[in-house]
């Protein structure tokens, strides 16, 4: 071989391999793709290594995180939120370390899922006297004219942007059957007792902050707000006041390119849509059969807080897991605010990862479940 040519081969063969390490990053593990799959609550305003959640994302255990300003074991305001300075610095923290396990793994980097109920009124985690822009319910906004609530609607997608916070639990969009209903209309979280009302707000919140690549949800799912009880509490039964009407924002919303991507489930019973009577959030007839199937929603669903009594005190922990994954949720939240001990990451991945290996849950219900995902992820500057 001349020199031109050794020179051209082995110039082609530093081009090989650059091009290979940038498009062949490690294939994920299935531990790591169930790792994504999971939302975690923690405590701590600032970080270090050595705290239970950045050793959870270093090792790719969790895919997202959820922040709140009070703290229900100590009955005090102090959990993740102080003022916005510092929840900026602990959002930069936490896809610091994002970055640093992908870095480690081989893996391309995918940000964090890092989320909030940030919704307004009595249900905001980012509140006035924090030094965050003051903010309304859903109930107050619903009063304002279409033109007013957008700027409210601009105001808050800036200050989750600024935050660094990439993911809203919001916007409500159950109607508000029961006004009495104690965990909706009772808080003034729905926007109306009129479908179409809802729709209209519900789609202003969400095309904006779609706009300004927020990723957004809505909830609860197939309608809270007939209930007469909060599945915080326990269970709560809506077969008896629930209304067809309540799934008029969904059948609207889910076909609009610019709104939310993600459906959180609700843990209310309904036998009228599951016979069974599975609370809707592991209910394959509510998520898998209606959702899926009925409204045709292919985007991403989440369980509310899997650690609500309405789930904990009726099922086992693997059991619980089991059934949504079954039912066709892609990612499962444990707030850790209700329980007594902190949910280990690590330990809901190899229950989940035993189930596949024991054929309970099906491999590629984690594949579709990972796909959403990183589809969503991608959005946020993942590659």
């Amino acid at each position: 071989m001349n020199k031109k040519r050794w020179v051209l081969f082995f110039l082609g063969s530093c081009l090989m391999a650059i091009l290979s390490s940038a498009v062949f990053a490690n294939e994920p593990t299935l531990k790591e793709k169930i790792g994504q799959m999971l939302l975690i609550g923690f405590k701590g305003m600032t970080l270090q290594e050595d705290d239970p959640v950045v050793q959870a994302i270093l090792a790719q255990q969790i895919g997202g995180v959820i922040l709140y300003d009070y703290d229900f074991k100590t009955k005090t305001y102090e959990h993740n939120i102080k003022n916005p300075e510092q929840v900026k610095h602990l959002t930069k923290q936490l896809q610091d370390y994002t970055r640093e396990a992908a870095s480690r793994h081989g893996n391309d980097f995918y940000p964090l899922l890092i989320s909030i109920d940030y919704e307004g009124g009595k249900v905001n985690r980012l509140k006035e006297n924090y030094g965050f822009p003051k903010t309304l319910s859903a109930a107050e906004i619903a009063q304002l004219s279409y033109e007013e609530a957008g700027r409210y609607a601009q105001q808050m997608a800036a200050t989750l942007r600024e935050a660094g916070i990439n993911l809203n639990f919001a916007p409500v969009v159950d109607v508000n059957v029961n006004p009495e209903s104690p965990a909706i209309g009772k808080l003034g979280r729905s926007f109306s007792a009129d479908p179409q009302k809802v729709i209209d707000y519900a789609g202003l919140f969400a095309k904006t902050y779609r706009q300004n690549g927020i990723l957004c949800s809505y909830k609860h799912f197939p309608g809270h707000g007939s209930a007469n009880g909060d599945t915080h509490l326990g269970f709560v039964d809506v077969t008896q006041t629930w209304k067809e009407s309540e799934l008029d924002p969904y059948k609207t919303l889910l076909n609009q390119g610019d709104g939310c991507q993600i459906v959180m489930t609700a843990h209310v019973v309904h036998y009228g849509l599951d016979s069974k009577g599975y609370p809707a959030s592991i209910s394959s007839s509510i998520t898998n059969d209606l959702l899926r199937g009925g409204l045709r929603f292919d985007g991403v669903v989440i369980t509310d807080d899997m650690q609500m009594k309405a789930i904990a005190d009726n099922y086992g922990l693997a059991e619980a897991i089991r059934l949504a994954i079954n039912a066709g949720a892609d990612i499962l939240v444990f707030a850790n605010q209700l329980s007594d001990t902190p949910q280990d990451p690590k330990a809901l991945v190899d229950m989940i990862y035993d189930d596949v290996m024991t054929g309970k849950i099906r491999a590629n219900r984690i594949d579709e479940a990972y796909k959403r995902i990183m589809k969503l992820k991608k959005q946020l500057g993942g590659k």
